[in-house]
């Protein structure tokens, strides 16, 4: 299983970018998926999470400003970022919990992406 993030670049604070990621390979189905978020010196953190159902759960830093949604028939996860600051920047990791069926075998698995980077400037 791979997943393919797509979408970042540099962008003016107050801007727009959509962040895709697309899962391929042996999956059964997903259940949540989610992105992720590391700036240079900081830990990794949540930015949204969206499960098989279409609950959302939002970091308090974008709440109200990104929005994530998925089509599951593409087995894709979309962010969409409006009105971006500067303290956006950073590495942003899609991330996928696949139900992998080998055989009578059924088990769950956590994938990452490679990471987009995001800059906002001032």
């Amino acid at each position: 299983v791979q997943l393919q993030a797509s979408g970042g670049g540099l962008v003016q604070a107050g801007g727009s970018l959509r962040l895709s990621c697309a899962a391929s390979g042996s999956i059964f189905s997903i259940n949540g998926m989610g992105w992720y978020r590391q700036a240079p010196g900081k830990e990794r953190e949540l930015v949204a999470s969206i499960t098989s159902g279409g609950s959302t759960n939002y970091g308090d830093s974008v709440k109200g400003r990104f929005t994530i949604s998925r089509d599951n028939a593409k087995n894709t996860v979309y962010l969409q970022m409006n009105s971006l600051k500067p303290e956006d920047t950073a590495v942003y990791y899609c991330n996928a919990e696949v139900q992998v069926v080998a055989g009578t075998i059924s088990d769950e698995y956590d994938y990452w992406g490679q990471g987009t980077l995001v800059t906002v400037s001032s």
